[in-house]
């Protein structure tokens, strides 16, 4: 079993689908699917994962932040899906629910992105929080539905040169992973590249 504390062992992501039709069959959910897509593409350091698909229940949403973190000892946790105004839409209140901490800046930077597409991306209500137990400790994201959505969210918006006009999220969690002391995130810089500070970038030999 690896050492939660080795900076060098592979990251763990826990990718939860919050959906009531896709969780019961009526259609298949596509949050998943894109999710592994995209770190598929965006990640060159060794990572492995662990999903769920579940309803729009607020304790069902809870236990599995829970059980991602605190038995599965993921570094990062992705939700998608519930994160709007509906009743049923309950994904930031039992994310709220399972944290330590709070990062406001994700959940801000998200609808910074998403506006530069649509109005009512002001109707978004994702959080990011930190969730610690005494030896260890994730990152939990809440991210839009849609597979578009989820990767102007992770990646931001490139111009046609490839040049980067607003950063996605995703830019500062290598970062602050370190900080709460998971493995060392490299990323395919095309795709998204990290940002740290000079002092925390490992020299490559």
């Amino acid at each position: 079993m690896n050492n939660p504390a080795d900076p060098d062992r592979a990251l763990r992501i826990g990718l939860v689908s919050v959906s009531d039709r896709a969780s019961a069959g009526v259609y298949q959910d596509q949050g998943l699917p894109a999710l592994q897509s995209w770190f598929s593409t965006a990640l060159s350091s060794a990572w492995v994962m662990e999903t769920r698909l579940i309803p729009d229940d607020r304790t069902s949403i809870e236990q599995a932040l829970i059980g991602l973190v605190d038995d599965a000892r993921c570094d990062l946790v992705i939700t998608t899906g519930g994160t709007g105004p509906a009743r049923r839409d309950v994904t930031p209140e039992a994310t709220l629910a399972v944290a330590t901490k709070e990062m406001p800046g994700f959940g801000e930077q998200m609808r910074q992105i998403s506006l530069q597409f649509v109005p009512t991306a002001i109707l978004s209500r994702q959080v990011a929080v930190i969730r610690e137990t005494a030896d260890h400790a994730a990152l939990i994201l809440n991210l839009p539905g849609q597979p578009k959505s989820i990767k102007e969210t992770l990646e931001g918006l490139k111009d046609t040169n490839g040049q980067q006009i607003v950063s996605g999220i995703f830019a500062a969690v290598p970062y602050c992973i370190d900080l709460i002391g998971g493995p060392y995130i490299e990323t395919h810089e095309t795709v998204c590249k990290a940002f740290r500070p000079k002092s925390a970038i490992r020299t490559k030999s």
